[in-house]
């Protein structure tokens, strides 16, 4: 696969470089003038096409793709491409680069292309998909296995075994193998193996439960994950086991950085950056990209893994890192909860315990990853809390998610929640359900008489612990009791001198 898209992208170089010198040669200027006049700038074009190319997968031809995706991908990438070129070319004042050069080398360039892929598509509908089609008949389907799985017999016979053992190791190596039946039993019948990404191929089992379910497809090519992580969530009894696997951002990130030599390994990852991680995030931009990738090969943080399988009723029992995928084993602990419109944007809203304890909607520029929410619990029990306020080595919290924090550019939303009265300036802060539930009930109770803050006590006292952190907070609810302004006074400006002069700042 990796020769094929080379010989593509090789090919695709060289009919630029035909085509830019067929222009050339119909303008009124020397050739080999023309030559020297252009050629940084075009070796310059040429690296933008290829990289941009590659990024876009603009070389990879999915058998299953329809004509209309295969004609828009190489359209979208291309348009993509003039319009970076074209700004360069403003910005560096290349003023004697001529646009139709430009434009007519990627028109033709562009038409070259799409005849060739739609050659290409046809022939597969017409000759490779036949041929296929007649050679499976030969051959043993896989989901032979699905009556196999079916079966109500305690223990499976050796050869049904084996039969298992085959087809799980055509899709996963043996490493993966022993860790997966460390938890889940292989001759078992209530063990569920499938290799899906639609919710429709557990739906549709004829056993109404399993005890453990394992998909050996990877959850980041699932189009629709919640739905799917829904349909296990309902064949398992509550205790029962689920078992997938997940390439995470990073782990992304550095298989991109290693395909690719230096320099232009960054410049692939920041087009990857772009298409697979910015594109989803904003709601004018989430068709187009789905319309593009059809949900495939989307890019997933733990945080995110974690908290969708969190909210669809599971917990983590345990993972482990096996070549380029995070393995996971998940236990049923209850019904899906997950929210019907999560947030992926850089605005959020939070729901928080307000005053009476009424439940407010906090608003706050995105630090954490999405999903965050749904693993407060498993964050703080597995790395804990060294100052009482946020948790240790936080995962879910994003590289310039940091620095927000540090700036305090998280909580200017914030000033939205004090105009509406949802809280004061200063106070405690507003709590989560799952971080609320983690304090004494008699400080529960004395919180929720007054409203939370925009500045907490946290920063006037700042307390190095939990026990601290509940000792400052009991303490100025006490003072705030008895008095209000002078309190809020006091300890407003204490905060400020800790924030600018001692750097007291939230991670």
């Amino acid at each position: 696969m990796k020769l094929r898209t080379s010989i593509q992208a090789l090919l695709d170089a060289l009919t630029l470089t035909v085509v830019f010198a067929f222009f050339l040669l119909a303008r009124n200027e020397p050739f080999l003038r023309a030559v020297d006049r252009y050629l940084y700038s075009f070796i310059g074009f040429l690296f933008i096409w290829v990289v941009a190319s590659l990024a876009g997968n603009k070389f990879k031809f999915r058998p299953d793709a329809k004509l209309n995706e295969i004609v828009w991908q190489t359209v979208i990438v291309n348009l993509f491409i003039i319009g970076v070129v074209t700004m360069l070319m403003y910005l560096v004042r290349v003023h004697y680069y001529s646009r139709t050069v430009v434009f007519g080398t990627t028109l033709v360039v562009s038409f070259i292309e799409l005849s060739w892929k739609v050659l290409i598509y046809y022939l597969q509908v017409a000759i490779i998909e036949p041929i296929e089609e007649e050679t499976n008949k030969i051959r043993q389907p896989r989901h032979f296995l699905r009556e196999v799985f079916s079966s109500h017999k305690v223990h499976l016979k050796k050869e049904q075994v084996k039969a298992r053992e085959d087809a799980v190791l055509v899709e996963i190596n043996r490493e993966a193998f022993e860790y997966i039946f460390t938890f889940a039993q292989i001759d078992s019948p209530d063990t569920l193996l499938t290799s899906t990404l639609s919710p429709f191929n557990i739906e549709m089992q004829m056993q109404d439960q399993f005890r453990s379910i394992v998909n050996l497809k990877r959850i980041n090519d699932i189009r629709h994950i919640n739905q799917l992580f829904e349909a296990v969530n309902k064949r398992l009894p509550v205790g029962g086991i689920f078992i997938d696997y997940v390439e995470t951002k990073n782990l992304r990130k550095q298989r991109i950085l290693n395909k690719f030599p230096p320099v232009i390994n960054y410049i692939a990852y920041f087009f990857d950056f772009i298409i697979k991680r910015l594109l989803p995030r904003f709601r004018m931009t989430r068709g187009f990209y789905f319309f593009l990738t059809r949900g495939q090969n989307r890019v997933f943080t733990k945080a995110e893994t974690y908290g969708r399988l969190y909210a669809c009723g599971f917990e983590v029992v345990d993972e482990k890192l096996i070549g380029n995928h995070l393995y996971f084993v998940m236990q049923k602990v209850s019904e899906p909860h997950y929210p019907e419109n999560p947030t992926y944007g850089p605005f959020i809203r939070l729901n928080r315990i307000g005053y009476h304890g009424k439940m407010i909607n906090v608003y706050k520029l995105r630090t954490m990853h999405p999903y965050s929410e749904f693993i407060q619990n498993y964050v703080y029990s597995k790395h804990g809390t060294s100052n009482g306020d946020k948790a240790d080595n936080d995962f879910r919290v994003t590289s310039w998610g940091r620095i927000f924090r540090a700036l305090w550019l998280d909580e200017f939303p914030m000033l939205i929640n004090l105009f509406r009265g949802d809280i004061k300036l200063v106070g405690v802060r507003p709590l989560s359900k799952a971080k609320f539930d983690m304090y004494p009930e008699d400080l529960q109770q004395k919180r929720i008489k007054f409203k939370p803050g925009l500045v907490p006590p946290f920063y006037a006292d700042i307390p190095q612990t939990f026990e601290e952190h509940m000792a400052s907070e009991n303490r100025y609810l006490d003072a705030y009791a008895k008095a209000p302004f002078r309190t809020d006074f006091k300890y407003f400006f204490k905060a400020l001198y800790n924030i600018l002069f001692k750097k007291a700042r939230s991670k």
